[in-house]
């Protein structure tokens, strides 16, 4: 135990530090082997390389034992890896990656203070999903506040970018203030200084580091808090607003409102009042006033209005809130040039789709155009969106959402979902649970270009079950099979589930 004199003078001081690629993490190691040997401490300090591409993160690990000042102390013999239950200090850069190191049992009710960031990196496991894959947040701050003996926990990344430096110095300011070290705040800040690069925005990151620290349940509580919006000034989204007051019942007011945000911005106010039109209809038809049903449509009816097609696809990639990420992401400084490449490869599918209904049909059979379309999009193209050409190339392509509702892509995705919707109307006539089962199949269609397709292909097998089925298919059979879908975008193991079911 740390808080324990003759402890510390028997058992060397164990941190383990999580961190990834860029975030300082071996920087943070050396600042405390540096805070450790300028005063008194033996100190060692080993690293374990992570996966690269956010499957995981390096391990540094730092040991500090007493009487190094003393030439009567033997040289300690100090341990290379973390073990199990003998961690004192765990240092996580990222959330998920401070619920790893509870999963590996650093960290224990007994002895560890854990300190972290709650900023969340996806990992490659929840960017892939079909479904969504994320972790939920809260639940592993639950988890990690159960196992820790202290648990010190706020957005870090948003403190490095307040004072222009890294997340490393935040995280050493909040070892500090956890008071888990015997170090003063002076010695803590003249390793800083002795490091010698980016000293000032260090300095201020550690202060923040150190202050958050000290009240970290307030700190993240007044990041978690919602602010208060203004009243619109555009008489459209007023009235769209004023609808939804008046229209829908309370259960689903959030869902709603956050639907038409999603669609105005899609496309426009009147694109959010065909949304809001849709639901009415549906919440009136037989069955349709069950709430689980209701909440399922809501959701899966505003994200299938607003599917990405490349029109969306160029609008999200011109954006300054983008370049802006991008920017911070990299460190990037106001005075440096930054260029942005965007790998491009639309199938002839997408060019074909993106143009007017009746042009795109022709563009889609096979005559002599089509062919030499399709060996041009073989090959695939780089755009600079941080040129001026890159930029009104994407920028050209984003305002034909304008045109939108005349190209193909926007009929036949219009074709889909009355289709959808019909076969959800006709289940909630005698079987509402059902009805959700296939209000929720939504979530297999997502994203572009093959991986859209391959959705599509996987949705149309599960419409196909339903429609054979029909009213003797159990809503848990129906489920079963989406989450098969979803666990595999290729369809293997929708397969798997549909022979298992006897469903082929």
């Amino acid at each position: 135990m740390l808080s324990s004199p003759s402890s510390i003078a028997l058992q060397p001081i164990k941190i383990a530090i999580l961190a990834m690629g860029g975030e300082g993490g071996g920087v943070l190691a050396d600042w405390i082997v540096n805070l450790g040997e300028e005063n008194g401490y033996f100190a060692q300090t080993t690293s374990v390389p992570g996966v690269a591409q956010r499957t995981g993160a390096t391990i540094y690990y730092v040991e500090l034992f007493p009487g190094a000042d003393n030439p009567e102390t033997p040289a300690p013999v100090l341990a290379l890896m973390p073990m199990p239950g003998d961690v004192d200090v765990v240092l996580a850069s990222e959330l998920m990656e401070a619920g790893r190191s509870v999963q590996r049992g650093f960290v224990t009710p007994e002895r560890t203070t854990l300190i972290s960031s709650t900023h969340r990196v996806y990992s490659i496991a929840e960017k892939s999903a079909m479904g969504d894959g994320r972790v939920d947040s809260q639940a592993l701050i639950r988890h990690a506040g159960l196992a820790a003996r202290q648990f010190i926990h706020f957005d870090m990344a948003q403190a490095a970018q307040e004072s222009g430096s890294v997340i490393s110095a935040v995280l050493f300011g909040a070892l500090f203030g956890s008071g888990v070290l015997p170090f003063s705040r002076t010695q803590f800040e003249e390793t800083i200084v002795r490091g010698g690069v980016g000293v000032k925005p260090s300095l201020r990151a550690f202060a923040l580091g150190a202050e958050k620290a000290a009240q970290p349940e307030e700190a993240y509580q007044a990041q978690s808090a919602q602010t208060v919006s203004l009243p619109p000034k555009n008489k459209q989204i007023s009235a769209l607003l004023a609808r939804i007051d008046h229209e829908f019942a309370p259960h689903v007011h959030y869902l709603v409102t956050e639907g038409v945000r999603r669609l105005i911005d899609y496309q426009d106010p009147a694109y959010a009042a065909l949304y809001l039109d849709r639901l009415n209809n549906l919440f009136a038809q037989e069955g349709g006033q069950d709430e689980r049903l209701q909440r399922a449509l809501v959701r899966h009816l505003a994200l299938w209005m607003s599917y990405e097609d490349t029109i969306r696809v160029a609008d999200l990639k011109i954006r300054d809130s983008r370049f802006t990420r991008v920017r911070n992401e990299v460190h990037a400084k106001d005075d440096q040039l930054l260029d942005i490449n965007e790998f491009m490869h639309p199938r002839i599918e997408e060019i074909c789709e993106t143009l007017p209904k009746n042009l795109g049909n022709w563009l889609m059979k096979p005559h002599w155009f089509h062919k030499a379309l399709r060996k041009l999009t073989q090959r695939g193209r780089t755009i600079t969106t941080s040129s001026l050409w890159g930029f009104l190339q994407l920028y050209v392509l984003a305002a034909w959402r304008k045109g939108r509702r005349s190209t193909l892509r926007y009929q036949l995705e219009n074709q889909r979902i009355e289709k959808w919707l019909a076969a959800v109307v006709d289940a909630a006539r005698t079987n509402p649970a059902l009805a959700t089962e296939i209000a929720q199949c939504q979530r297999v269609v997502k994203g572009y270009s093959d991986t859209h397709a391959r959705g599509l292909r996987n949705f149309q097998v599960l419409m196909d079950i339903v429609t054979r089925q029909g009213s003797k298919l159990a809503p848990i059979s129906l489920r079963e099979l989406r989450e098969a879908a979803l666990a595999d975008e290729y369809g293997h193991e929708l397969k798997k589930c549909r022979q298992r079911l006897a469903m082929d």
